[in-house]
């Protein structure tokens, strides 16, 4: 029997809260793949604002129950939003849409107690959009042993199929996600037994240090193409300490920005102070790549690097500084995939392997005690 081919939407928002990453694809959940459009909506700054400061002020588990009510309004005004950028972006490409997977915009994450709050209302959302939703991918995850992160590497195993296929480019292969958080797949072959080669960590921070050092500094968000960090000089001693200081290389565990901060570049000027932090940042996402590149004793020769940080150059040269010779450090933009929508698109994908109950955290990506489905399915129209 035919495989059903669904067209599903995917809606990523990450830790920047710059704006909210759309995109459709068409698959089966399986194999079968097709990226249709991608597009981005800017965030509303009132919401942007709001978010950034209950976040901020979520800090234990207690916390959650304290600001319950700012929670659920500020849950209901980011669903109202994307559920209005969502109808904007149907009606203006004439869509047909049979699900749509919405990740929800992360407030408070903490895998040992089995929480992951991703602000986003899935019931509400598709009343307002008039499709089925799927959405809350972690739950089930950590409520099976899981870390509830990363989420990703069942779609990275796919594209690295596509991708090898299209460029001849030999297993195994690194994909690299560098959001607010870095996490790395290794994908060893593409063969079917997806609990055997695909292998996935949560390796460090991304642009969460540089972005909230720019922050508190100055009237930017982040550092275009690195440019702070260029014009800056690292303080040796002071990156040296905090590499000694860093406890967190163990891999076992899922991240949350609020794992790291930036305070031991306190008293150094912006740039040096990004300089600094950008170069801490590029070795511990290097150490994660070096570590995934013993597993299995087979080096990923080709790490393809996605997310919004890599965009900044300066990151990515010092992250390569790190790195053997002969791996090769690129964009996954060269291989024909646009690096900005992978995370939307996998929720997109993810969507439609929860619908059809298939898994979408495995023990080696997750850390779960066995394949694991997950998802809420709404339909409320």
């Amino acid at each position: 029997m035919k495989k059903k081919i669904f067209a599903a939407l995917g809606i990523m928002t990450g830790t920047s809260l710059d704006g909210v990453d759309l995109s459709l694809i068409k698959s089966d959940g399986i194999n079968e793949f097709e990226a249709i459009l991608d597009d981005y909506f800017e965030f509303n700054k009132n919401i942007q604002k709001k978010t950034e400061k209950l976040r901020d002020e979520l800090l234990n588990i207690d916390d959650l129950d304290t600001y319950s009510k700012d929670l659920n309004q500020l849950e209901r005004e980011i669903t109202m939003f994307i559920g209005e950028v969502i109808n904007e972006f149907i009606e203006k490409n004439t869509l047909e849409i049979d699900l749509i997977g919405f990740h929800g915009q992360t407030i408070f994450h903490d895998s040992s107690k089995k929480i992951s709050i991703q602000l986003g209302n899935g019931n509400l959302l598709s009343s307002i959009t008039k499709k089925i939703v799927i959405n809350n991918f972690r739950q089930k995850d950590l409520l099976n042993g899981g870390q509830g992160a990363p989420l990703a590497p069942i779609y990275h195993k796919l594209i690295s199929t596509i991708i090898n296929k299209k460029h001849k480019i030999e297993f195994p292969i690194n994909i690299i996600n560098i959001g607010g958080i870095t996490n790395i797949t290794k994908i060893i072959n593409n063969e079917l037994d997806i609990s055997k080669n695909i292998f996935a960590f949560d390796i460090g921070p991304g642009n969460c240090l540089i972005d909230g050092w720019i922050k508190k500094n100055s009237s930017k968000r982040f550092d275009h193409n690195g440019e702070f960090a260029k014009s800056g000089n690292i303080d040796k001693l002071i990156l040296n300490q905090a590499i000694d200081n860093f406890s967190g290389s163990n891999f076992d565990t899922s991240l949350d920005i609020k794992n790291f901060d930036f305070s031991f570049a306190k008293g150094l000027s912006i740039e040096d102070g990004c300089a600094t932090i950008t170069k801490f940042t590029a070795y511990l996402i290097a150490e994660g790549v070096n570590f995934v590149n013993h597993i299995c004793n087979k080096n990923s020769k080709y790490n393809l690097i996605c997310g919004g940080g890599r965009k900044n150059d300066y990151l990515v040269d010092c992250i390569r500084e790190n790195l053997s010779k002969d791996l090769i450090l690129e964009k996954i933009d060269t291989y024909g995939f646009d690096g900005d929508y992978i995370e939307s698109q996998a929720f997109a994908y993810l969507a439609i392997r929860s619908y059809l109950g298939l898994p979408i955290s495995f023990p080696n990506t997750t850390k779960c005690n066995e394949p694991t489905s997950g998802g809420e399915i709404n339909k409320n129209f």
